[in-house]
């Protein structure tokens, strides 16, 4: 018998306002946060992307897929490997993309190995066809570790290659498309569906857009992953004690109150990935350095939004280096 008693391991919520605002009355009525409100709308609205991109992209997307959906019923067509499935995924498909940032994600799933020589093969045949569809494009293909890219002058295709799950196990180093990487593009599916399914409202997408804009700016901020600000904002937008939508000026601000009291740190609960059973915490992926990181980022922007600065954290004024 050890001379101690095993502890157990308890993870543990941070302070959470919303969830306890009845043990904490107000002495004084609520600040007026209209011109917030008003500077938060501008902002998303600065960052959505024009109808022009919208547009360009949609229809590179559209090409792009029904290619692919031909090839799926019609499998002769490619000799060095067969199409299962397409899924657009990502900012595209859940409607919060960056005005600038006019990528388009789509995931290939194949019922063979994804071998270099496959996703090489499966670029030239995209290539070729769009191409015949449009002979004085400028358009070309890029191949990389996990798939290939469609580059056009105003929009652009990340096709993302992976196998189906059965065939994971399969895969050798040597020959094959990175399992991690593999991995990653179906959970990417799962993604996009658990995200359709629950995370629909708009202002989860505006708050969404904001969080990119503030991990973009400030470099402490950076190792939040695009799923990781999903979740948060989903979290910090309709887990309250109503289950309805806060607007968007408290949930920006209860999201940076979260950060800072360390939500993201060990010892927290965390987040828990909807989509992975329920047994892993987001913030788990990124290391103890990054998740200090991100408190102490979100502790500076707490301060500076609670003495009015909310102009300089947007980027309406300043810049981030004086952070």
């Amino acid at each position: 018998m050890p001379p101690y008693k095993m502890m157990t391991y308890i993870p543990r919520p941070p302070f959470d306002l919303t969830m306890c605002e009845t043990h904490f009355p107000r002495v004084k009525p609520p600040p007026d946060d209209a011109a917030f409100t008003q500077a938060l709308l501008k902002r998303n609205n600065d960052l959505s992307p024009t109808s022009q991109e919208q547009t360009a992209i949609l229809n590179l997307v559209n090409k792009v897929q029904a290619i692919l959906d031909s090839l799926i019923v019609t499998p002769g067509a490619i000799e060095a490997c067969q199409l299962e499935e397409v899924r657009t995924v990502g900012s595209f498909k859940k409607g919060t993309m960056l005005a600038g940032h006019n990528v388009a994600d789509v995931v290939v799933i194949l019922k063979t190995l994804p071998t270099t020589q496959a996703m090489e093969a499966l670029g030239a045949k995209v290539s070729e066809n769009l191409k015949a569809q449009d002979p004085k494009s400028s358009m070309q293909v890029v191949n990389t570790e996990r798939g290939f890219d469609i580059l056009t002058g105003d929009a652009s295709v990340r096709v993302l290659v992976t196998t189906v799950h059965r065939n994971l196990r399969k895969l050798e180093p040597e020959l094959h498309m990175n399992m991690k990487i593999a991995s990653s593009h179906l959970a990417a599916i799962r993604h996009s569906r658990w995200f359709e399914e629950n995370a629909h409202h708009s202002t989860i997408k505006v708050m969404i857009r904001l969080l990119k804009d503030l991990r973009n700016r400030f470099e402490g901020l950076q190792p939040l992953s695009p799923w990781m600000i999903d979740l948060l904002s989903h979290f910090s937008i309709m887990n309250n004690p109503t289950r309805q939508a806060l607007p968007i000026n408290l949930a920006l601000r209860r999201c940076i109150q979260l950060l800072a009291a360390g939500l993201f740190l060990p010892g927290s609960s965390g987040i828990t990935d909807p989509c992975e059973g329920g047994v892993m915490r987001v913030h788990m992926a990124i290391t103890l350095e990054q998740q200090d990181q991100v408190c102490l980022t979100a502790q500076t922007l707490m301060r500076v939004l609670t003495h009015g600065g909310y102009k300089q954290i947007l980027g309406f004024e300043g810049n981030a280096s004086e952070f």
